[in-house]
């Protein structure tokens, strides 16, 4: 990496009412107006994972959110997980 620092990396559960309320989508759109890049999936127990790499200040900001949800969504736990490897540069739904 000739010198350069990696961005951060931080990974969360989210969990409750999360999946069918456009949580995903919505998560896109923060961590995009944030300068943030990673993924967000849905998990077969029923809670959303997302990882993301960016500016320290956004990754908090993006927890910030993750926590409240959209209007939709009924947020109960975010839990910071083990961050992946090799995210893509843009922020994206997988799986």
């Amino acid at each position: 990496m000739d010198g350069e620092t990696a961005d951060p990396r931080r990974a969360f559960r989210v969990r409750g009412r999360v999946q069918g309320v456009g949580f995903r989508w919505n998560t896109v759109r923060v961590a995009r107006e944030l300068g943030l890049s990673g993924t967000v999936h849905n998990r077969a127990d029923g809670s959303v994972e997302v990882h993301a790499s960016g500016d320290v200040d956004a990754l908090g900001r993006l927890r910030d959110w993750l926590e409240r949800g959209p209007r939709a969504a009924r947020v109960e736990a975010v839990e910071e997980i083990s961050p992946g490897d090799d995210l893509p540069r843009d922020f994206r739904i997988v799986g």
